[in-house]
């Protein structure tokens, strides 16, 4: 079980509340403050997404985006346990993190996929396919999703999750009774995924702000749209990096700001606990992560020192 953390947390002689306020000097201000206009209107989704005859699109509804909830598949080997004599025990090191490399261009699981987005600031593209059994979902990813040109955009853009209905397991380390139970897991999985997105046919493709509300869905796909289907996908990722401005000024405000390692990737957390060069960080979505500040950037050492000299600590 996971050990909550204190408003305040106190490690020798030196006290980071979590109160925005008491951790960042000069964060912007949170909440009450009006916004920018959006050029996309009030609703921050532009006129093509609001629904339009003929697209094979579900209209956008004013206040029916829906937030929902991760569902976490977590292998046994590494479900971390909780120290109750050391709660930071059972803390992953940061470094870890920044050093883990992706396994390819979809991401399979929809947790990893959200941490992601909210580390990146970009939203999330999931792709609901049959690759087994629709030629649809074949030609979607013939005209679009496989091209170079696609891959590249979507890089920078969005994270790209996919859940296939069309899934084998082919782990040849497996036992025959591990795959069965492995395959039950994973259907499992993609059926509560699909029944929690509403998902009636393949290809269905949704658009996740970094918060995880749906911006944008469609179903269905017609040969030779390719073009037409990426210029969706653009005009919905340009919503949200407007959202995600404002999504992210309002948690600065509570403390939460980059933080960069010595190799260049980055994370967006808030620092909850300092000691003698120990840091424990918290992400938007709950997750906790140590590191030293020898391991950071320069940037970085020199603000926990500027925090210290506000403080009187040597």
């Amino acid at each position: 079980m996971n050990t909550r953390l204190p408003k305040a947390v106190l490690h020798g002689s030196f006290v980071f509340f979590a109160a925005g306020a008491m951790l960042i000097s000069g964060c912007a201000k949170d909440g009450g403050e009006e916004e920018a206009k959006s050029p996309f209107g009030t609703s921050g989704i532009p006129p093509k997404l609001r629904g339009s005859a003929g697209a094979g699109g579900t209209p956008i509804i004013a206040g029916g985006n829906a937030r929902s909830e991760p569902i976490q598949i977590t292998p046994e080997e590494d479900i971390v346990f909780t120290d109750p004599d050391n709660p930071d025990a059972g803390i992953p090191e940061l470094e870890r993190l920044m050093a883990a490399p992706k396994k390819g261009p979809w991401e399979d699981s929809e947790t990893l996929a959200r941490q992601e987005a909210a580390r990146e600031g970009k939203p999330i593209l999931i792709w609901f396919t049959d690759s087994a059994r629709s030629p649809m979902c074949k030609a979607l990813s013939q005209e679009l999703f496989a091209t170079s040109e696609f891959g590249k955009w979507a890089e920078d853009h969005v994270v790209r999750l996919r859940i296939d209905t069309g899934f084998e397991v082919d782990d040849t380390d497996l036992s025959l009774d591990e795959k069965i139970t492995r395959k039950t897991d994973i259907a499992n999985y993609v059926k509560k995924l699909k029944k929690r997105y509403k998902v009636l046919g393949h290809p269905t493709v949704l658009m996740l702000n970094p918060s995880g509300e749906v911006l944008w869905r469609d179903t269905g796909y017609k040969r030779g749209e390719g073009d037409f289907y990426w210029g969706l996908i653009k005009q919905a990722e340009a919503a949200s990096a407007y959202q995600y401005t404002s999504w992210r000024k309002s948690l600065e405000g509570k403390g939460y700001r980059e933080w960069e390692g010595k190799k260049g990737k980055k994370v967006f957390a808030k620092l909850v606990s300092y000691s003698e060069g120990k840091l424990i960080l918290i992400e938007p979505g709950g997750e906790r992560y140590k590191t030293d500040e020898s391991k950071l950037s320069k940037k970085d050492r020199k603000w926990i020192e500027e925090q210290k000299a506000l403080r009187g600590i040597e």
